[in-house]
């Protein structure tokens, strides 16, 4: 469906990223990713080097898909938070809009509550920067895309009717 991606310009990215970093500060986390819900790795920030940032994005985002049908049957709409405590590294998964999802991976040097508010702050900051992302494409739009693929649809209907 036309319209349903979000394009992320170079400031935005660098916004993110800064936010990210700010998370990492307070927590005192490993690292943060950013991933969108079709399991695609918007950023990163942190000790990352060591990790399948790839796999992980789509693993985690599919964790929380199937979550999701977990909170449907348990009458919720959805889990907003989740939490994977490991022996020595731990994850927490906060859904931050519609689309998107931040993951915070840490250890025993910080706490749950340390992630969690920071985690909370970073969410709110990410929201807003994603806001503004979306005005401007909206006073960008001319509709120009949306006829491209409105051509592009008809003319490949026309291709495969013959």
């Amino acid at each position: 469906m036309a319209g349903d991606g979000l394009i992320v310009y170079q400031e935005e990215t660098a916004k993110i990223d800064g936010a990210l970093r700010k998370l990492l500060k307070g927590s005192e986390a490993k690292c943060a990713l950013l991933v969108d819900k079709d399991g695609h790795l918007i950023t990163r920030q942190g000790f990352t080097h060591s990790l399948d940032t790839t796999a992980l994005a789509a693993l985690l985002a599919g964790s929380f898909a199937s979550t999701k049908e977990i909170a449907r049957l348990v009458g919720e709409p959805e889990f907003s938070v989740l939490f994977h405590q490991g022996k020595r590294d731990h994850i927490h998964m906060s859904l931050i809009n519609e689309r998107t999802i931040l993951v915070v991976i840490f250890d025993d040097r910080t706490t749950i509550g340390m992630v969690r508010l920071y985690s909370k702050e970073t969410a709110e900051e990410l929201n807003q920067i994603f806001e503004l992302a979306l005005s401007k494409k909206g006073a960008d739009d001319d509709g120009l895309s949306d006829d491209f693929a409105d051509s592009a649809e008809s003319k490949l209907d026309d291709i495969f009717q013959d």
